[in-house]
């Protein structure tokens, strides 16, 4: 029995290989195919969707670790990693090399295939995720050949929902590593929700209540190299700094709270939105220096369903407030926190984020906790306002839905009938949200 990280998403494949190499891959895709069976590539099942779900084949690319080689220029460096390294493992690494990833993600356990599948990102109004870096990709596509995706055909597979083969190894565009200062702090939801909140800072998010008039908020500054030390905010105030390996939106005392408010939730539900505000009300100033994806490092403090949705950066504000307050009137607030973020256009024909700039907005209900009436009372408000669903999300997203909020849709599904003509890597979530 395969379960996903959240516990919402299980299945009985027919075998789950761990082949060793490219050929490995290879000949679990032919065998598959002749016997009629599906092949799901599975990952850390970070994803809260059930695109990995399959009675087929699943195939576990863990043997498939590590960066292979350096490439580009001295201005433009790249890097071949193998699909089944962890996003820890890549983030260390790289580090070793003195390289980093432009776009810093904060989860250490997903695997790079999973995440560039269904598009992973991080939060910055002039950051794209991690699918914008790709610059190369192999798989073993639908017929067990082994290609190199051609650069045409890139912004298909970049973020491609495993719909065109398992990718082996990926070549990514980075740079070159440096120091970064985070601050978590308080802030009024009127600030956050203003887009010179996002417009200040290269990095950003927010997390907030629907019953609290405070976000809880986070911002990272890459640090000037001649003063790499300096412990002082843009305004010179002094802040306290949080001696962890990072600064999560709640911080060590609110990850506490937030746990405390899940139990909250279960015994007396009632009390939650009281709760919440005090968790709003308790949150510390605190900083941090170190390498970005270290400061940025956000272990989930309990276990959640999640609806996360790509809305266009204009409507974030009013689809937040909206959401907050239908939240609050329909006694539907859960003790965890509406997460914000931002991000830049995307150029994959399947992004959530392809070609607008995006206002993320997450709703996430505890493990153990009814998610259905929350989320699908998100995705009635979300979806209103122009919002598509990240596809690790769960969603009521139908191919219809696709059809009209992808433009590019004909042209992926052009590739797909090249990649996988014989539709190998297809499942029932597949269907449902690129038919057949």
């Amino acid at each position: 029995m395969w379960t996903n990280w959240s516990g919402g998403q299980q299945c009985r494949p027919t075998a789950t290989v761990r082949p060793l190499d490219d050929s490995g891959v290879s000949g679990v895709v032919r065998r598959a195919a002749d016997r009629g069976q599906s092949v799901r590539p599975v990952g850390a099942g970070h994803s809260f969707s059930a695109l990995a779900v399959t009675d087929g084949v699943h195939v576990d690319l863990s043997a498939f670790r590590g960066v292979t080689g350096i490439g580009g220029s001295e201005d433009r460096p790249t890097v071949r990693v193998r699909a089944g390294t962890t996003l820890g493992e890549l983030h260390e690494e790289l580090t070793a090399r003195d390289l980093a990833l432009e776009a810093p993600l904060e989860l250490a356990a997903p695997t790079l295939g999973g995440a560039l599948a269904v598009g992973m990102h991080g939060s910055g109004a002039g950051l794209a995720s991690l699918s914008a870096a790709v610059v190369g990709l192999r798989l073993v596509d639908g017929r067990g050949r082994l290609r190199d995706v051609a650069p045409a055909d890139l912004d298909a597979a970049r973020t491609s929902l495993g719909a065109l083969g398992v990718v082996l190894e990926a070549e990514l565009a980075v740079v070159p590593a440096g120091r970064a200062r985070v601050t978590r702090a308080p802030r009024p939801v009127d600030e956050v929700l203003d887009d010179g909140f996002w417009s200040a800072h290269p990095v950003a998010e927010a997390a907030v209540f629907p019953s609290a008039p405070t976000a809880l908020t986070r911002w990272a500054h890459p640090l000037r190299v001649q003063d790499p030390d300096d412990d002082t905010d843009d305004a010179g105030e002094t802040e306290e700094r949080e001696r962890s390996l990072g600064v999560t939106v709640a911080g060590a005392t609110g990850r506490t709270a937030l746990g405390g408010a899940v139990v909250v939730e279960r015994a007396l539900p009632g009390l939650v939105p009281r709760f919440n505000r005090a968790v709003s009300r308790l949150a510390r100033t605190v900083s941090a220096t170190g390498p970005m994806h270290r400061v940025l490092s956000s272990p989930p403090a309990v276990r959640y369903e999640q609806t996360e949705w790509a809305l266009p950066r204009y409507a974030l504000a009013a689809a937040t407030r909206e959401l907050l307050a239908a939240l609050a009137d329909d006694h539907l607030e859960v003790g965890l926190p509406v997460r914000l973020r931002v991000g830049a256009p995307e150029s994959g024909w399947l992004h959530p984020a392809h070609a607008r700039a995006t206002g993320w907005v997450a709703v996430r209900v505890p493990r153990g906790t009814d998610h259905a009436p929350v989320l699908e009372r998100a995705w009635r408000v979300l979806r209103d306002h122009g919002g598509r669903p990240h596809w690790a999300s769960r969603s009521d997203w139908t191919v219809e839905d696709t059809a009209a909020a992808y433009p590019r849709l004909p042209d992926f599904r052009r590739v797909r009938d090249d990649y996988d003509p014989d539709r190998v890597f297809a499942t029932p979530a597949l269907a449902a949200v690129l038919g057949d």
